[in-house]
């Protein structure tokens, strides 16, 4: 049985809540702001989605179903197939031109490997990099533009 490890990074966007929530909405372009993720396709049920993911000389991939959507305020997911994941992203209207968003990803991995995932180790690698991911989303938002075509 593996152990579960969860990371979670917020930031802030200055951008209406609905701006935030229509342009993270858009699962299939998160492969513009999320630099491991390669692709993500939405499958005939539209909570249903398949993701690849490619990292650190990792590849990964799963499929993930959307388990709760409350439109404008959290989006939840849980895999169902590959990569045991789960997580959530809670939207939060500070003001009317600015939105908190905070991201919780979580993932199982065989025990023997978990150490080499707490946040002093490699952990910290994701930390960062969902942090970093976030941060390109913010900078997308406010930018007021479609993401660029990845290449």
């Amino acid at each position: 049985m593996g152990r579960w490890l969860e990371h979670t990074v917020t930031t802030e966007v200055q951008a209406p809540l609905e701006q935030v929530w229509a342009v993270w909405s858009d699962l299939e372009a998160m492969p513009r702001w999320m630099r491991w993720i390669e692709s993500v396709t939405t499958l005939e049920d539209p909570d249903l989605t398949e993701w690849h993911l490619a990292a650190q000389g990792f590849r990964f991939s799963w499929k993930a179903r959307i388990s709760d959507r409350v439109e404008a305020q959290r989006l939840q997911w849980h895999s169902v197939g590959g990569l045991p994941t789960r997580g959530a992203v809670r939207f939060y209207s500070m003001t009317p031109q600015r939105t908190a968003v905070k991201l919780t990803v979580s993932y199982e991995l065989p025990g023997i490997l978990a150490p080499l995932m707490e946040p002093k180790a490699l952990g910290g690698i994701v930390n960062r990099e969902l942090q970093a991911n976030l941060n390109r989303f913010r900078d997308l938002v406010e930018r007021g533009s479609a993401p660029a075509a990845r290449s």
